[in-house]
């Protein structure tokens, strides 16, 4: 299957921010990107990747431990 190329205005939509913060991960090599010609592209599975590496899971504490910490 192939893999999508998205744009940098597709990527800021997608993360939901402006095109700017892509634009900063590309300058930081901080995501993998496709230079086509002049344009530079960012496979749809490079973004996912990004995501999931920076996915802060939550903290879960039991209600009654919470409780004697507090205590």
């Amino acid at each position: 299957m192939k893999d999508r190329l998205m744009s940098v205005a597709e990527v800021a939509e997608y993360l939901g921010t402006t095109e700017r913060f892509p634009r900063r991960l590309i300058a930081e090599r901080r995501i993998v990107f496709v230079k086509v010609g002049r344009h530079v592209r960012i496979p749809e599975s490079a973004l996912d990747s990004f995501v999931a590496t920076n996915t802060v899971q939550p903290i879960l504490v039991h209600r009654r431990a919470a409780l004697r910490a507090v205590a």
